[in-house]
């Protein structure tokens, strides 16, 4: 690969990082929906949505995962890119301009983040569960 597709491909996974981050938030947007509108308490359902939201928590997080790690791969290939031969000149100059705008991705601090988020979005169904139970004297049980 030369300088320019490796830039391009680094972009390109920073897309993909970005589009999984954006499902994510839009999955927790419509797991909050459907648990505030519904009226009546069910415990299934609630359990269900539960495990399915986990289930797909799972693999949002390897995918985010592993396209960071894709990213740091293609990030470190290009910091190692030789600035020698014919396009010598065109790589030092977009090298000076590009490589401090690339940061290192801090994959351990998206994992917690995602956890967090995770673990409140689940707690947030229970309550809601619990709420409706209160609501028409039911227990949990």
């Amino acid at each position: 690969m030369n300088y320019s597709e490796l830039v391009q491909a680094y972009f390109e996974r920073s897309v993909a990082l970005q589009w999984y981050w954006t499902i994510y938030v839009i999955v927790i947007g419509g797991v909050g929906a459907f648990s505030i509108f519904r009226q009546r308490p069910e415990l299934t359902t609630t359990l269900l949505v539960t495990v399915l939201y986990a289930g797909f928590a799972y693999k949002n997080l390897g995918a985010i995962e592993a396209t960071a790690e894709e990213r740091a791969a293609i990030r470190l290939a290009i910091m190692q890119y030789p600035d020698t031969g014919t396009n010598a000149a065109d790589v030092k100059r977009l090298r000076e301009k590009l490589e401090p705008t690339m940061p290192e991705y801090d994959v351990a601090g998206a994992r917690y983040f995602h956890w967090v988020c995770d673990l409140l979005t689940i707690a947030f169904l229970w309550v809601k569960e619990w709420h409706r139970r209160k609501a028409a004297n039911l227990t949990l049980a």
